[in-house]
């Protein structure tokens, strides 16, 4: 994990340090009512501990991605077996790259945010795919330097997106309400909304006491360490809605 990529040096990371901070991570989603399956860790894979890139989960099934780093392109075919044993419908992205961290699932639509490791030939087969599993999705364009478009953005609930301001900006949240992360507070943008309550990076007070004050159960998750490998709350996890029974 220590070896991860980052693109920007915050400088090394703790191993200890991110292993306490995924533990609490895991307990907390826990506690909110999910069932966790931990997979085992992949050691020639550093990055691998970040499975929202390598793959898309629904209820209606799973699409396995093509990450746009290279050393990160074998990770799908890693999580494939374990995808496999848990859908019945698993899709292969059939060309071009695409990293799960720039997706956005709203209720109307998937927002498919152009990137350094999403390409416009992989966003536009993941349209396709999308669209085989009956979702509607459209491609953005995040401002320049954002790593992923959920870096900037994330859905509090059906009505509501938290966000930069450079992404508020871009109107790409037609329909939905806006929360603006307070200056000098970009990272909390990527929070992960989980039944009743809402995750969010320990390190912005100004955003939890933002949250608060709209009526959000704010859960704070300490991330400093994972953040020096550019990642957040969302990326530690694939997370769906099993189908009722029949």
């Amino acid at each position: 994990m220590v070896d991860g990529l980052r693109a920007h040096d915050r400088g090394p990371p703790s191993f200890d340090g991110i292993v306490a901070e995924h533990d609490a991570y895991v307990a907390a989603l826990r506690s909110a009512g999910l069932a966790v399956t931990v997979l085992e860790p992949l050691e020639a894979m550093p990055d691998a501990l970040f499975v929202e890139d390598p793959a898309l989960v629904f209820s209606e099934g799973a699409i396995l991605l093509r990450p746009g780093a290279p050393s990160r392109q074998a990770e799908a075919a890693a999580i494939a077996p374990t995808l496999r044993g848990l859908f019945e419908t698993v899709i292969e992205l059939p060309q071009g790259f695409a990293d799960g961290g720039d997706v956005l699932v709203t209720p109307e639509r998937v927002l498919i945010g152009r990137s350094a490791r999403t390409d416009a030939a992989g966003a536009a087969a993941l349209v396709q795919c999308l669209a085989r599993l009956g979702r509607q999705a459209e491609v953005v364009e995040p401002p320049a330097g954002v790593l992923h478009l959920k870096t900037a953005c994330s859905l509090l609930d059906d009505e509501t997106v938290l966000a930069t301001p450079a992404l508020a900006r871009t109107e790409m949240f037609g329909g939905l309400r806006q929360v603006i992360t307070p200056d000098g507070e970009d990272g909390a943008a990527n929070a992960l909304r989980i039944n009743d309550g809402l995750l969010v990076s320990a390190g912005y007070p100004r955003t939890i006491d933002l949250l608060g004050s709209l009526g959000f159960t704010v859960v704070a998750l300490d991330t400093l360490e994972i953040a020096k490998l550019d990642a957040g709350l969302s990326c530690l996890s694939l997370r769906w809605l099993e189908p009722a029974a029949d």
